[in-house]
């Protein structure tokens, strides 16, 4: 049995965690230590469904401009891609500028090399703060930084998923704006507070497995 091989490790900001990029044959995997495998190349369908159905509810428009909080493995950025026409803009945030240099060098392959399609723009740095940089900017936000509206990864992401963040999401998002946000389980709380931030919700169970195969994930589609 072949072992994975350990291609590079980069810092988390404002973290003492690391990030772990492994190959294994190939497939790319990206390990916290001491917390496991984060995400890998194999299994995606939930990321694809962050943007598919974000895309759908925006009213077939010619351009829209999205954004997807972290790169990760770029599924949820090709799908993006895929489900909107040539005036479209993506833009992928991304904290850790290492994971955007893993994708040019190594991962970017099994997502079809979405960071070189001519509608995508790269921002390395807190989705949070290009949220609060740009008001009225977005026809979507599809945020997958964590596990879920709760910080596993970085104490910071919590402001994300507090009322604070969701007005700031909803600042930034244009009329008929929709965000949505992946989660690995369900969360009462944060329906909640997405409804006393203003937004209507709606919450989908999909599979990781585009054959509707493996663990539930969910996804929240707050609309204005």
């Amino acid at each position: 049995m072949s072992r994975s091989t350990l291609l590079a490790e980069a810092r988390i900001p404002d973290t003492r965690k690391s990030l772990l990029l492994y190959e294994h044959k190939d497939k790319f995997s990206i390990v916290i230590p001491g917390r496991g495998e984060l995400m890998n190349s194999r299994v995606h369908g939930s990321e694809q469904a962050l943007a598919e159905l974000a895309v759908e509810r925006l009213a077939n428009q010619d351009a829209p401009r999205i954004l997807v909080g972290g790169l990760g493995m770029g599924f949820t950025q090709a799908a993006a891609l895929a489900a909107t026409g040539p005036r479209a803009e993506i833009v992928v945030a991304e904290l850790v500028p290492e994971v955007v240099d893993w994708h040019r060098q190594w991962i970017g392959g099994p997502a079809g090399h979405p960071l070189d399609d001519p509608r995508s723009t790269v921002y390395v740095g807190d989705v949070a703060q290009l949220m609060r940089e740009q008001v009225g900017a977005f026809d979507a936000i599809l945020l997958d930084v964590d596990n879920g509206p709760q910080a596993v990864i970085r104490r910071e992401n919590d402001w994300l998923y507090g009322l604070e963040g969701l007005a700031a999401a909803k600042a930034a998002l244009r009329p008929g704006g929709v965000l949505a946000v992946w989660s690995a389980g369900p969360d009462a709380q944060f329906d909640l507070r997405l409804k006393r931030a203003g937004f209507k919700t709606e919450l989908k169970i999909v599979r990781p497995h585009r054959a509707g195969k493996g663990a539930r994930h969910y996804i929240w589609l707050a609309t204005l």
